[in-house]
């Protein structure tokens, strides 16, 4: 029971939260925003004067982390305050083929795991998702598990990327129906769905709270953005392509800067907590045939998307909740996707299932300037990694390591076939960071700092044999 989120909830259920008094909950996830991509993370071209807003009317944090460092698993981790890992989703989910050939045609999101909307709609939130869904194979077929059945109330979305693009994309579904050609820009259409369902909603019950999830799928190629954005960043950008990226960015925070106006407009912001932030790091630039747009940069970070290192996952977090956070902060503390499920229900006064067990912390007492006290180090276990598979994180220090067996490569799933050369092979090739000191990972002190070395490996070889024995093996 000790790594079991049940103390943490005792501690902060003592008192009692009034129905009345409970917030709306949106998060707004971003796909494949660099760390560094925002004006408030330092980018020196693109504007993002809504985030600096929303950041300076609430907080900015420094040390804000995904679940993965990649989408599908991240998206999963976000939503079961889990590592993705134990749902059995490991990397990214291709759509599935009618003949069924691949072990990844099955890989979804399984209907035992408990999510984030299940609970708050057991007490009585209303739940929406509005934009990308991503977390199974066989989009809207009865075949498995949808969002409805992940415990959202109302779902407008796609599969995975909007397509054929950002502009006018034609592959959205509305509770499972196909909606058709739309005309516009993905993250404003996400953002209209939203505050459309907000509105319904309002009109119906106006004491009932929501949650609602809003997934943009910019800037993922295949990017588009509006020549009204595009045009303010051509003569700063080397090419169009990256005039064009710098514009998707600008057109984010033109969306986010609609949806806080809607909600002041409603009357809703001052009890709503709006969180932003990424799935992941950047994509890589021409990493694919596609991909020639992706100009995204992770600042002072080392790595990118599929990285363990720090620019694969830390990624940017703003929050807004005028009538629980001060504005103007800014948080190192590190925070992590994983932290939304314990914190959501505490706020809400949900309680997740005795034994389930957690991988995240409350949040809370960060948005207080204070340490978040964590039962687990932050851990990241990604087989298809462009680098060291393994990453743990506890306080400032941080390791990475590999895994010695020379047969097991980049994997993409856990199955019959390669179980047990995980389960037999050695974490080794560790490297060691402070990274209060050196967020860029520059400088390993591995061999300069021995006794912490030691520490730390024993802690991440215990953890990653636990998460291990607790992973889905399809």
């Amino acid at each position: 029971m000790k790594y079991y989120i049940t103390i943490c909830f005792l501690i902060f259920s003592v008192v009692a939260i009034r129905a009345e008094s409970r917030p709306n909950i949106i998060v707004v996830l971003c796909d494949d925003l660099g760390y560094g991509d925002l004006e408030l993370y330092g980018h020196p071209i693109i504007k993002t004067p809504h985030l600096n807003q929303m950041a300076a009317e609430g907080a900015q944090f420094t040390s804000f982390y995904s679940t993965a460092p990649v989408c599908s698993a991240s998206r999963v981790g976000l939503l079961t305050g889990r590592s993705p890992n134990r749902a059995g989703v490991y990397d990214w989910i291709p759509p599935a083929r009618k003949e069924q050939v691949n072990l990844r045609d099955r890989v979804h999101m399984r209907e035992s795991e408990v999510t984030i909307a299940q609970l708050l709609k057991k007490v009585g939130y209303a739940t929406c998702l509005s934009g990308k869904w991503h977390c199974n194979s066989k989009f809207a077929s009865p075949e498995q598990p949808q969002p409805d059945k992940a415990g959202f109330d109302y779902w407008f979305a796609t599969h995975n990327n909007a397509s054929p693009s950002h502009k006018n994309p034609t592959n959205f579904y509305r509770n499972g129906n196909q909606v058709g050609a739309l005309g516009g820009y993905s993250c404003q259409l996400v953002v209209d769905e939203g505050l459309n369902w907000i509105d319904g909603h309002v009109e119906k019950n106006k004491e009932q709270p929501f949650f609602m999830y809003v997934a943009f799928h910019e800037p993922h190629e295949p990017v588009a953005s509006p020549e009204e954005f595009v045009k303010l960043y051509r003569d700063q950008a080397e090419t169009e392509e990256q005039a064009e990226y710098y514009a998707n960015v600008h057109n984010i925070d033109s969306a986010v800067g609609k949806l806080l106006a809607g909600l002041k407009k409603k009357g809703l912001d001052e009890n709503t907590l709006v969180i932003f932030t990424s799935d992941n790091g950047p994509e890589t630039l021409n990493r694919y045939k596609s991909a020639k747009r992706s100009y995204g940069t992770t600042g002072p970070l080392k790595g990118m998307k599929l990285w363990t290192s720090e620019g694969g996952f830390r990624v940017a977090g703003v929050m807004r909740w005028p009538k629980g956070l001060a504005a103007g902060q800014n948080i190192s503390e590190p925070v992590s996707a994983l932290d939304f499920f314990p914190t959501f229900c505490q706020l809400a006064g949900a309680t997740p299932p005795e034994k389930l067990a957690l991988d995240g912390s409350i949040f809370l007492p960060a948005l207080k300037g204070q340490k978040i006290e964590r039962e687990k180090p932050l851990l990241w276990v990604f087989y298809n990694s462009l680098n060291e598979p393994v990453a743990m994180q506890k306080d400032s220090w941080k390791i990475t390591a590999k895994f010695n067996h020379g047969k097991l490569k980049r994997e993409t799933n856990l199955y019959k076939g390669n179980i047990d050369l995980i389960k037999n092979a050695q974490l080794t090739d560790f490297a060691l960071y402070n990274l209060a000191k050196d967020k860029s990972e520059k400088h390993d002190l591995s061999k300069v700092n021995p006794e912490k070395l030691n520490e730390m490996i024993k802690l991440l070889k215990l953890e990653v044999k636990k998460l291990l024995k607790d992973s889905h093996v399809w």
